[in-house]
């Protein structure tokens, strides 16, 4: 049986006006700092569109620094759309830095850091498997 205003003096309905409220608040926080997010991404993509035309030279490194942004993107328009899973995006992302981090570090770094770097991704790839094949179930 329901509880009604008249028999808990409206604290149940002052409570869910509250949860509404707090619901409410907070979406707006995160479309505002999603559309923050998208704003600085393409600030940034400019910048380094920008870096790349004064130096007159694309490395690998630029290339998947773009990805990188591409892929912050992409994670914010899962967010708007409600098309895709917005956790293996993070993933993705993780995957980029780690092959950035490789490929600009390659030659100066440790043979055993660079293997398990190289095992970091596969264990990232594996995991973004695994939630893409299982999460549509």
């Amino acid at each position: 049986m329901p509880v009604t205003e008249d028999e808990n003096d409206g604290s149940v309905d002052a409570g869910r006006t509250e949860k509404l409220v707090m619901v409410a608040a907070l979406g707006v926080i995160e479309r505002g700092l999603l559309i923050l997010v998208a704003l600085m991404t393409l600030a940034a993509t400019s910048v380094e569109v920008l870096s790349i035309i004064e130096r007159r030279s694309v490395n690998l490194g630029d290339i998947l620094l773009m990805f990188l942004y591409t892929e912050v993107m992409a994670m914010v328009a899962v967010f708007y759309t409600g098309k895709g899973l917005p956790f293996v995006y993070p993933i993705f992302i993780a995957i980029t830095a780690l092959a950035r981090l490789i490929v600009l570090q390659g030659k100066d770094m440790d043979p055993q850091n660079i293997v398990l770097e190289a095992s970091a991704i596969l264990l990232l790839a594996i995991a973004a498997v695994v939630l893409l094949r299982f999460a549509r179930r």
